[in-house]
């Protein structure tokens, strides 16, 4: 990679950086200041209920990521994060002003139609400024953001406990921020060119929407990518979405100190995992084109003990470090999955191949989201529900080294 392109490449992870953060800040937000919404919005009622929302929010958002993907792919990456961001920001600002349940359903939605545009056409230009050797850190570096954006979003229960300040006032500012952002980031990010786009040797060539879909369904290596994306984030929603709560309600601590433990430890140990996934697959990937899915294995690997280990913790400390080793196997799995696509299909369908992962992945989040609202109601026992979800990260394991790169895509 020449000097300026460089440069250029890595401006685009410093400039996406501040988006992924907003990207999850309100998501986490909710989560933990669930005490203080559904007390502000009695008609929520019930677990269910806001298990109900937080689906919701996933499914509308799985639903459009293929589209959102295919847009950015076939039209402009840069005006599709923008216009995202803007109006996923609009949205963020108008949750902090709704009044009853059915209000705060549709503003989640809405956040769903507008965040849903985001993640692949980040990821797809990231990956196409980004050639071999330094995607995966490029890619971790932006994950990062992401986990800045929980971290964050995890002290947000002792704003929501401020009776100067509270949750709507979080939201309130947090939209704003974005709709500030997202005028600058207009004229400051790029489009790759699409010389970098096809490899500067291959015509780039567009696909319509069906033709999309046939081809990545008849690619094996994407299906078993599909399904390694989906099963850990059975436990990867539930761990974002509810893990304040569980320890709130396991250990009888307060609302601030139960969003904080659940989100700082095992964020911090997330950004470290990505950190040194990164590094160590596109170092990896000199000695072998399966070094991204070696590493990502081995951060898999941590899942197992780590969700046997929170399902089991007796104490508040035993859950943080179990759930830092989760943060660590996160880390690792979450940096190499657009690296890994980007060896098994067409630059040209990068961001709808991860839409369309989205798409699997998020929905079934969805549904965990709904099923533990219900598990929860039903009594039934940590240790039994994270034993599944440990079952599935071993399965995980298995599914990610059958995948076979594709040597024409490999360098590209």
């Amino acid at each position: 990679m020449i000097p300026s392109a460089s440069r250029t490449a890595w401006l685009v992870v410093a400039l996406l950086f501040p988006v992924a953060l907003l990207n999850y800040l309100d998501r986490q937000m909710l989560a933990a200041m669930k005490f203080s919404v559904m007390h502000d919005i009695p008609s929520i009622a019930t677990e269910a209920n806001w298990g109900m929302m937080l689906g919701q929010f996933k499914w509308v958002y799985a639903i459009l990521s293929p589209v959102g993907g295919y847009i950015a792919d076939r039209f402009s990456r840069r005006y599709t994060i923008c216009g995202s961001l803007f109006v996923w920001s609009v949205v963020t600002w108008w949750t902090g002003h709704v009044k009853s349940y059915d209000e705060l359903l549709f503003a989640r939605s809405l956040m769903g139609v507008s965040e849903a545009f985001y993640i692949p056409a980040a990821l797809a230009l990231i990956a196409n400024h980004h050639l071999g050797e330094t995607r995966s850190r490029a890619v971790g570096f932006h994950q990062m953001g992401i986990y800045v954006g929980i971290m964050v979003g995890g002290f947000s229960g002792y704003v929501a406990d401020a009776p100067s300040l509270g949750w709507r006032w979080a939201f309130d500012v947090t939209g704003l921020v974005g709709v500030l952002y997202a005028v600058p980031l207009l004229f400051l990010l790029r489009d790759a060119p699409k010389a970098v786009d096809a490899n500067a040797s291959v015509i780039p060539r567009t696909t319509g929407f069906g033709d999309a879909a046939k081809e990545l369904a008849t690619n094996r290596s994407f299906i078993l990518l599909v399904l390694y994306f989906t099963l850990p984030a059975l436990a990867g929603w539930v761990v974002k979405d509810w893990m304040p709560a569980i320890l709130k309600d396991k250990f009888a601590i307060g609302q601030g100190k139960a969003g904080v433990s659940a989100t700082l430890f095992v964020n911090l140990a997330s950004l470290i995992g990505a950190l040194i996934g990164g590094y160590l697959a596109d170092r990896w990937m000199r000695r072998s084109e399966r070094g991204r899915i070696y590493v990502s294995a081995l951060g898999m690997s941590l899942l197992i003990p780590a969700l046997f280990g929170v399902g089991n913790s007796s104490s508040l400390g035993v859950a943080i470090f179990f759930l830092v080793l989760f943060g660590l196997g996160w880390g690792t799995f979450d940096c190499n999955n657009m690296p890994i696509l980007s060896q098994i299909v067409r630059p040209e369908l990068r961001a709808t191949g991860y839409g369309v992962m989205n798409l699997v992945s998020i929905s079934c989040g969805g549904f965990a989201d709904v099923a533990f609202g219900a598990l929860r109601d039903a009594k039934v026992p940590l240790n039994v529900i994270f034993g599944v979800f440990a079952s599935t990260a071993m399965l995980s394991v298995v599914l990610v080294l059958m995948i076979r790169p594709t040597s024409a895509q490999a360098g590209k």
